[in-house]
């Protein structure tokens, strides 16, 4: 996957048909997610996933829920007052609400879970995202108020919640990727999208991917995309595939550049803190 502007692309019936074969062999033993609004009633405009937090519309919040984000609040009051509204157990988690491209929220355990719902609201905070700092490009301190609220959320739900306690959410590091890119100016776009959008299935088949984004090409075709991984493991695992391979080998032909960097994203016990690292030899360095 590299930083990437294009349409949805349509899964093929072989990848409805791993999806069927993946569900069947699901693990028995995670625990069941939080409800969610389907799918297919959230737009599949790429503009309004990647900065409007639209996928945050699949998330039933309670009245006692904030969502930080003001248009994804609106349209999601409005969304769960309409009810009954079918359920899902996948969730969008990239610019592509389309199967082959959700996250199965069976597949992981509660927290991971309830970190890539939280991720669903995730959006830039400033247009010059490509070249500004990652840690002050989005609306992390939402996103972790957020996740917050649903650890909190799902204690209660469980019956378990005690007076003054942090939530259920355990201190925990997870993987994250960036990208930053300069695009050539005759790249070809439409090569550029298949290459990305089978990457990215590559990827949600393979497992553990929480949260894909990436922005817009600017003026100078600076581009930023990010990944956050439940390890790096699974992130490793994510790029084995040959559509990766074939990514790879078109990055000469059409980017100028390429930056890649390793993260290590830290959120404390009950979500009382949190903080990127940079992944250096295994070790972590302070941004």
């Amino acid at each position: 996957m590299a930083p990437q502007i294009g349409k949805p692309l349509y899964p093929t019936s072989d990848t409805e048909s791993a999806e069927e074969e993946a569900r069947a062999i699901l693990p028995t033993k995670t625990p069941t997610p939080l409800p969610l609004n389907h799918h297919s009633l959230i737009t599949t405009d790429f503009d309004a996933l990647r900065f409007h937090a639209a996928a945050a519309l699949q998330l039933r919040l309670s009245p006692t829920l904030k969502l930080a984000t003001a248009t994804a609040a609106a349209a999601a009051a409005a969304a769960t007052a309409a009810a009954p509204l079918p359920t899902d157990t996948h969730l969008i988690v990239s610019p592509y609400n389309l199967p082959g491209h959700l996250l199965d929220l069976r597949t992981l355990d509660r927290a991971n879970q309830l970190l890539a719902q939280a991720l669903t609201i995730l959006q830039p905070t400033r247009p010059d995202y490509a070249t500004a700092p990652y840690t002050e490009s989005f609306n992390w301190a939402a996103v972790f108020e957020l996740l917050r609220q649903l650890s909190l959320r799902s204690q209660d739900e469980a019956g378990a919640a005690a007076p003054g306690g942090a939530g259920t959410w355990p201190a925990q590091s997870f993987y994250v990727v960036t990208f930053r890119s300069r695009l050539r100016a005759d790249a070809d776009g439409e090569r550029l999208h298949l290459l990305d959008a089978h990457s990215h299935q590559e990827a949600m088949a393979s497992g553990g991917l929480l949260k894909y984004w990436f922005g817009s090409k600017d003026a100078e075709h600076r581009n930023l995309a990010t990944c956050i991984w439940r390890s790096r493991e699974d992130a490793r695992l994510g790029g084995l595939g040959p559509w990766h391979k074939k990514a790879r080998g078109a990055a000469r032909e059409m980017y100028e550049s390429i930056e890649f960097s390793t993260w290590r994203l830290t959120v404390g016990e009950g979500v009382g803190g949190w903080e990127f690292g940079e992944w250096v030899d295994g070790n972590v360095k302070g941004e």
